[in-house]
């Protein structure tokens, strides 16, 4: 959901540092013993995920009444089509679920290009430049976590094909599938460019190291992006084909 700002970078006194070696020991990572650590490690996560959302909606109720009224206007009248827009994505385990957000393209923009972002690209509506840049066309996406397919932390989920292209090019990137994704996360916030070897190394360091002070920080780092317009500053996916 949170795509990163290079004002935050360095920001945050959990800043990762992340090695090569990262990507190279996903299948030493995530052996049987590893991978029962790793689930009682997370067992915070979900009451965080529900606190969170509790107390948002009570708390700002009027703020998400607007949000929820003019939005959905916004993105009909600009060229009448559809309000929102639902992918199926790889969550937890590879298992899929659909994610529902507000439309920023143009109606029917995944037959006419990528299923991803490019560079400056055409696609993206005059609304939609906007929705991005705040991320508030992730709103609707807080309905995957009132599910459990997703949490506030933890990698992106991706489109189908480009997390099957990724998988084939970079041996391991299926290990960033071992949580549920989330809105925002380590890669989401750190990396600036977008390069998925990159993306990969930062999902797998916040699987190794997750804990709640960790998702508190990248939760506040990410609403300080939203309140301030400063999401979706990256230029587009680097280094991958297009599907033919």
């Amino acid at each position: 959901m949170f795509p990163s700002h290079p004002g935050f970078e360095g920001s945050l006194s959990l800043a990762p540092v992340v090695s090569d070696s990262s990507a190279s020991n996903v299948s030493e990572a995530h052996t049987p013993g590893s991978a029962a650590s790793e689930a009682r490690g997370t067992l915070y996560k979900r009451p965080l995920d529900l606190a969170i959302l509790l107390a948002a909606h009570l708390a700002l109720a009027p703020v998400f009444l607007v949000l929820w009224a003019v939005i959905p206007l916004l993105v009909w009248v600009e060229d009448r089509g559809p309000v929102f827009y639902r992918q199926h994505r790889p969550g937890k385990g590879g298992r899929l679920f659909t994610i529902l957000k507000f439309r920023t393209m143009v109606v029917n923009a995944d037959k006419i290009g990528p299923a991803w972002t490019q560079d400056k690209d055409p696609r993206v509506t005059r609304v939609g430049k906007v929705l991005r840049r705040t991320a508030l066309d992730e709103l609707p996406s807080i309905l995957s976590i009132w599910k459990g397919d997703m949490s506030f932390v933890g990698p992106r989920a991706l489109p189908v094909k480009e997390q099957q292209l990724l998988e084939q090019q970079i041996p391991g990137f299926a290990g960033r599938l071992n949580v549920r994704p989330g809105l925002t996360g380590m890669a989401q916030v750190y990396d600036l460019k977008d390069e998925a070897p990159t993306k990969l190394r930062y999902d797998l360091e916040y699987i190794r190291c997750m804990n709640l002070l960790l998702d508190v920080k990248l939760i506040l780092m990410s609403a300080r992006n939203t309140l301030m317009g400063r999401w979706d500053v990256r230029t587009g996916k680097k280094g991958m084909e297009k599907p033919s």
